[in-house]
Parts: C-alpha cells; structure tokens; sequence
C-alpha cells in the first residue's frame, strides 16, 4: 500500500477528531445516516432527523424503550416520526403526575374545587424522600393552596404534593375521570388510604394523546391548560433530560415531565415551534439494562445516566427540528423569564 504524505496526514486528522468526539459520539455518522440540516424547513425532513438520532441514542444507551414521537404537518395532523412499542403498558412513575394534575383540575373547571382551597400539611403526610420541597421545610403543621401544591408536583416533582392532590381528588375518583376522558391506561393504583395511591401505569400513546389534546384545548379549559403549560415550561421544571442542551429561552418553548424509579427512566413532553404551536410531543420510557454498570446506573437520576443522557442529545436534536416549521394548532407563548436580584 503505497501511502503518502498528503494521505498520512489525511488520517492523522480523522484519528484526531475520533479522539475528540469519540467514535460513540451523536455527532458520528454512518454511512445509511447522513446527515440532515439542523433546521430543517418541512414536517416530513424533521421526522426523519429525529428518527435518525432516536435510533443512534436508542442503540447506544441500550435498554428496552417504548416511545411515540409526532411532528406535526402543516395542516395540525400529528405524524409518528418515531413508533417503538407505542401501545406497551408501561410503569409512568412520575410522569403520571401530569395525570394527576389533569384529574385536579377537571375538578377546578367544573366548580368542585378551587386553586386557592387550602389543603392541610402534616408531618404524617410528608414524604422524607430528599425530592421535592415539603420534606425539607421542617414546619408543621402548615397549609397549602391546591395551585401550590399542583406546582411542586409539576415542577420539582414533589412526591409529597402527589399525597396533597388525593386529600382533593382521592384515587378512585382521578381514576374515573381520566377513564371518562379517554385514558384506560393511565390509571394510579389505589392503597388502604383512599386519598393516597402509586403513581401507576400508561402507554407511550396514551401520554402523547394526553399532551396531544392538552395543547388542543380539547382537555382541560382555557385558564387551566395554559396554567398546565406555564408550569411544565417554567426553568424550575425538569431540566437534565430533554431540556439540558437548551438555553434559558430555549427551554420556555419545552414542556416536560420526566419519572423515574428503579431502573425505569421516562419523559414526555410538547416542543413548541419559533411562532408558539406546539409541533413535536414525546413520549419516552425506558427501562431494563443500560449501558455500564447496571448497579451503577439504577441509583443515578441524572443526565450521566445512559437513557437520561440519550434524551438530552435527542431533545437538542427535536428543538432543532421544528423550531422553523408551523402548524395550524393553536399558539402558547412561553411567559417571558424576568431575571430578579432579591429585593
């Protein structure tokens, strides 16, 4: 083999940015993914960049996933870009918390309750789990207003303020009425207590047509789908995952809810385009054995986790995709983020 300078110098380049994205990279093509513009400008070349990296991270973080990803045509119609195992009934962990909310507030659109009704916290209802916030205050008894407690549930995930939420909805009833919206899936599981219950089970399907029909305005009332979107958009809500490669502002266009337990690591979420329509929803659930160390893994929550990790390449790579593309669906702008200084 006759090699020279020139050549030699060619695969002394190659080597070194091996070295520096590593073979493994998402930034790594292979000869059937080329690659495809960062924004792309129609519906059907968005779909095909986000299955193109789904497969890459999937393949790469190894475990079993169940997942539905749509991107939306111009005309509002939600077509799968991504529709692996979407009907498996899946253990949601706390993405069911954006259940739970949807049943509380079905009760606040039909008079029975309101946001400002305050719920009693007692040191027998506190979860000392380290999430949230309620185990960390060290004050009760106190009280909270439902709009606070649906806030912690939806933001820092507080495991306390799902106890909070069954004093108002208890678990028969939030499971009716999300049967009666549709959802025989997404259902929690009740215990002894009837106002406390586990977080229970969905489909990746399922929890898309939840988000689906939220940003429709066909779930919830005007008021309370906008107060859903304002909590699930905020900077204090879940960040490691689909949000983690995002800017501040970036991040106001994502509305997400991630769960995890075990070895399970899930989110679903809606990506909203430059204009404010919602045009790419997600619904990810992963579980089983990753790569690494197993033991390793099923005690780390963070982007570090192979399947967390996963979803952080692939939500840079959803924003992307449809941030300059539109629809006919209806407009959610993101509240403007005002930084304070105290005071």
């Amino acid at each position: 083999m006759n090699i020279n300078r020139r050549f030699a110098l060619g695969l002394g380049t190659v080597a070194a940015a091996t070295a520096v994205l590593g073979s493994g990279s998402a930034s790594a093509q292979t000869e059937d993914e080329p690659e495809i513009e960062r924004f792309p400008t129609t519906a059907e070349r968005s779909r095909k960049k986000v299955a193109q990296v789904y497969k890459r991270q999937v393949r790469k973080a190894k475990g079993t996933w169940s997942s539905y990803i749509t991107v939306a045509d111009p005309n509002g119609a939600c077509r799968a870009a991504v529709e692996e195992n979407a009907d498996q009934v899946v253990e949601a962990y706390s993405v069911n918390k954006i259940a739970v909310a949807v049943a509380v507030l079905d009760k606040v659109d039909r008079g029975l309750i309101k946001l400002t009704d305050r719920v009693e916290v007692t040191q027998a209802i506190v979860i000392q789990d380290t999430d949230g916030i309620f185990g960390l205050d060290g004050a009760y008894p106190s009280s909270v207003t439902v709009g606070h407690a649906l806030a912690a549930l939806l933001t820092v995930s507080d495991n306390t303020a799902v106890r909070l939420s069954g004093l108002v909805c208890p678990a028969l009833e939030l499971n009716e009425i999300l049967r009666s919206k549709g959802f025989v899936h997404t259902q929690v599981v009740p215990v002894a207590n009837p106002n406390r219950f586990f977080l229970g089970t969905t489909t990746p399907r399922e929890m898309h047509t939840m988000l689906q029909k939220l940003v429709e305005g066909s779930l919830l009332s005007p008021a309370s789908t906008q107060y859903v979107l304002n909590i699930l958009r905020s900077l204090t809500s879940f960040t490691d995952g689909a949000r983690l490669n995002l800017s501040s502002n970036e991040r106001l266009r994502v509305a997400t809810k991630a769960g995890w337990f075990d070895d399970g690591r899930n989110e679903a979420g809606v990506m909203f385009s430059e204009d404010g329509r919602p045009i790419l929803i997600y619904s990810l659930f992963a579980s089983g054995t990753f790569a690494g160390d197993k033991a390793a893994n099923d005690e780390n929550f963070s982007f570090t986790h192979p399947a967390v990790g996963a979803r952080a390449e692939l939500g840079r790579t959803m924003y992307d995709a449809v941030l300059k593309i539109t629809t006919t669906k209806p407009k959610h702008n993101p509240t403007v983020y005002r930084m304070v200084n105290g005071g």
